[in-house]
């Protein structure tokens, strides 16, 4: 069960604060009295609006001024590591010297293996290989008093809802651990992994916590956020605690919160990614993720990104997404089977999967920083990005539905990453299977 939890429609900055201090209190209670070695995994700037940079801020602010030593591990993944800048827009005062970013290629240590049995038996045959468990150094080589992980519980299209663990198979896995989790849930289907409470990747990944972490001196702080009555985002629930249940709780209040459900498809989508965390079409796809389960055949999805300047956060992802571009499932595993340079980054091939609306609906992009050609060549429709802020200007567009002055109507989404949208007939689907009570034979 959670250490505790505090729910309202809006959950206060002092209530946030009290719940930040009340987690250090019961960490020396629960966990270690002594806390001279602390680290905190907060999630990266594609989460910014979640607030939980401040979070950060203050329990990093705390410990310190308790006389321990704290260091910050932003949970990158295989993102672009922040600039100084960067992380003093999210983390404020905390020094940069005592920020590390996570390299997910030559910066971490191989822990064990999540079985090739264990994933088969999960993804019901679709995936069958093991998924090496291969973690920041800095995490599993130093000895830490506590650790505490910070995000947001989310809807997301690879573990069903965002943050807990996460956190470390993810946010601080190494490249072959990222590339091994993306394709086994790739194949597994995105649409069946949205909103489920714990998929066959997250219940692989909640074995191997099990498994292979208990000596984590852990402790996560998971926020869930909904739209107030002025349609602004703000914290509704903190649950703090140390084991599963801890995330269930703050999924399940996800899915009621976070999940907007229509009767029947919508015709058109328009997302605005917005230029400060979107820069590149792997974290701005969330438009395409996040909405995909709602669009109608034969609808469209615009996404507004004024900040995308590239398709991927390397160099070669981005030189892979120029040239397959997102052409669907099937045309896209074909040549995972024979092409060298997607085999070697499986990752990758996972994207080029996520961000493919399988020929359903016409995705339109308009970047700030990408040329009509660029676009196309990956498969998807072009906008002037200028133009379409004129159009469907933010000062002027309400959350949900709006008519245009010619009568055109559309769905308005200001933050997509915040949530999903899917029909019903969708989200009842039969064939999304929610493994929360599965026992496995490993």
């Amino acid at each position: 069960m959670p250490w505790f939890q505090v729910t309202a429609p809006h959950v206060t900055d002092e209530q946030i604060a009290e719940a930040a201090s009340r987690l250090i209190a019961e960490a020396r209670t629960r966990i270690n009295k002594d806390l001279k070695r602390v680290l905190l995994l907060p999630p990266d700037l594609t989460r910014a609006h979640s607030g939980v940079g401040r979070i950060t801020e203050q329990i990093y602010r705390e410990l310190d001024a308790a006389g321990a030593h704290v260091e910050v591990i932003p949970t990158l993944g295989q993102h672009v590591p922040h600039t100084e800048a960067e992380n003093k827009w999210m983390f404020g005062s905390i020094p940069e010297e005592r920020i590390f970013a996570h390299d997910w290629r030559n910066g971490v240590t191989h822990v064990a293996n999540i079985p090739a049995k264990l994933v088969k038996e999960t993804t019901g045959g679709v995936a069958d290989w093991d998924i090496p468990v291969d973690l920041n150094s800095k995490l599993v080589d130093e000895q830490w008093d506590l650790i505490i992980n910070l995000g947001h519980v989310v809807p997301h299209e690879v573990l069903g809802f965002a943050n807990h663990n996460k956190n470390y198979y993810i946010g601080l896995g190494g490249k072959d651990t990222i590339c091994a989790s993306h394709i086994a849930a790739a194949v597994y289907g995105i649409e069946n992994n949205l909103g489920c409470l714990v998929t066959p990747l997250r219940a692989c990944y909640n074995w191997s916590e099990d498994e292979h972490l208990g000596r984590f001196p852990d402790v996560y702080l998971q926020i869930v956020m909904q739209r107030d009555e002025n349609n602004k985002l703000v914290t509704s629930g903190i649950f703090v605690g140390d084991d599963l249940e801890t995330y269930l709780a703050a999924a399940r209040q996800s899915r009621e919160q976070n999940i907007t459900l229509f009767d029947k498809p919508i015709k058109k989508v328009v997302a605005v990614m917005q230029a400060d965390e979107f820069r590149a079409t792997w974290v701005a796809n969330k438009a395409v993720y996040r909405t995909r389960m709602a669009i109608a055949d034969g609808g469209e999805l615009l996404i507004i990104a004024p900040g995308v300047e590239r398709f991927g956060e390397q160099p070669e992802v981005d030189a892979l997404i120029r040239k397959y571009g997102y052409k669907g499932t099937p045309n896209t595993l074909t040549l995972y089977k024979t092409e060298a340079d997607m085999q070697a980054i499986p990752h990758g091939v996972a994207h080029l999967i996520h961000g493919s609306s399988e020929g359903r609906f016409d995705i339109t992009y308009a970047p700030g920083h990408l040329t009509k050609e660029e676009i196309e060549q990956v498969g998807y429709s072009y906008a002037d990005c200028a133009e379409m802020q004129k159009r469907y200007d933010p000062a002027i567009m309400k959350e949900g539905w709006n008519t245009m002055p010619d009568g055109e109507e559309v769905f308005y989404i200001s933050t997509p990453s915040a949530g999903l949208w899917a029909t019903k007939e969708k989200l009842d689907n039969p064939s999304r299977r929610d493994l929360s009570n599965a026992t496995f034979d490993v």
